[in-house]
């Protein structure tokens, strides 16, 4: 992968992903655990960690396995909170980042068809 190609995706991840993890940890352990930068934090690392990963793993699912302990033990640290919290959090956080995609294609679809008409 070329550096600016990762630097582009790291950049665009952590703005996508770091608010759905922020509200996440806001809404299960409180905003004085959950801070902002703590979630912008676990995506930077969690990034960097899971592509090292990949590249010296070649099996998938362990590959995958111990990017979801790392992603887990990350949002424990940051986040100040259990293994089930931090996967209560994760799994919360991808839940309203689904919603989030579901809202924005509905609004997008709306504008669309209505600029076609």
């Amino acid at each position: 992968m070329d550096p600016t190609d990762f630097g582009i995706q790291v950049i665009l991840t952590t703005i996508i992903v770091a608010p759905f993890l922020w509200l996440s940890g806001r809404t299960i352990v409180g905003g004085a655990k959950a801070k902002l930068m703590d979630a912008v934090w676990i995506v930077l690392l969690g990034i960097i960690i899971g592509t090292a990963i990949g590249f010296f793993i070649d099996n998938i699912i362990i590959g995958f396995v111990i990017q979801l302990i790392i992603w887990l033990a990350l949002v424990k640290h940051f986040f100040d909170c259990g293994w089930l919290s931090a996967l209560v959090i994760t799994i919360f956080a991808v839940i309203i980042a689904v919603i989030v995609a579901f809202i924005l294609a509905a609004v997008l679809g709306l504008a669309i068809l209505t600029l076609a008409v």
